[in-house]
């Protein structure tokens, strides 16, 4: 369920004032990941790295409540459940977005990913989740990413995550992701907390 809220009431009552308003309200922190158990499980269960990735992302962003925020149209958002947003190539040579709804059931987020995925694929159209606060995701696997920045109007406001081909080293497999967001809905710490548990998902991967 989405609700306005007063930001004058909230945490974030300064960065709000401070930010709602700024011309280039977006941060972008970069981090590289260890993802080698990832893609080991990846392979062993027979899943598929990027949804596993994109779990992860909604696990880590479920335990931080500023991920639950959404500052837009000079207002403050808040939800009561989080999605990954994933953007798929459509059988027109398009792409369309897709809305997957964040589930701690690994199981039921799978499910969710494999069956809303193939739809939007098929029927060419956007899936979106207006009722959820969504993360966006874009994974540019082509090449590999040293690094990307994305549009810094404030025109799209959501949690933003970038990442490219994922790098060999050795014994360990490497994934350098881009973290965008709303100055007015994260600070540096809170960000820097998500990475950080992020981490901590991709390592703890049985």
């Amino acid at each position: 369920m989405k609700q306005e809220i007063n930001p004058k009431e909230t945490s974030r009552a300064q960065a709000f004032e401070l930010w709602m308003k700024s011309p280039m309200p977006m941060v972008t922190l970069v981090k590289t990941f260890d993802v080698t158990r990832l893609l080991k499980a990846s392979r062993r269960q027979g899943l598929k790295f990027n949804m596993l990735l994109c779990w992860c992302i909604g696990k880590a962003a479920s335990q931080i409540p500023e991920f639950y925020l959404l500052p837009k149209d000079g207002k403050l958002f808040r939800f009561d459940r989080l999605g990954v947003n994933v953007i798929v190539d459509n059988e027109q040579g398009g792409i369309s977005n897709c809305d997957i709804p964040y589930s701690d059931d690994l199981r039921q987020f799978s499910r969710d990913y494999d069956t809303l995925t193939k739809e939007a694929v098929a029927t060419c159209r956007d899936i979106n989740d207006d009722e959820a606060m969504i993360i966006g995701t874009s994974a540019v696997v082509g090449t590999e990413l040293d690094c990307i920045v994305n549009q810094y109007t404030g025109i799209f406001n959501n949690p933003f995550l970038v990442w490219g081909r994922y790098k060999r080293h050795w014994f360990k497999t490497a994934l350098t992701i881009s973290l965008q967001f709303h100055h007015a809905q994260l600070d540096g710490r809170q960000a820097a907390l998500f990475l950080e548990r992020l981490q901590q998902t991709l390592k703890t991967w049985k």
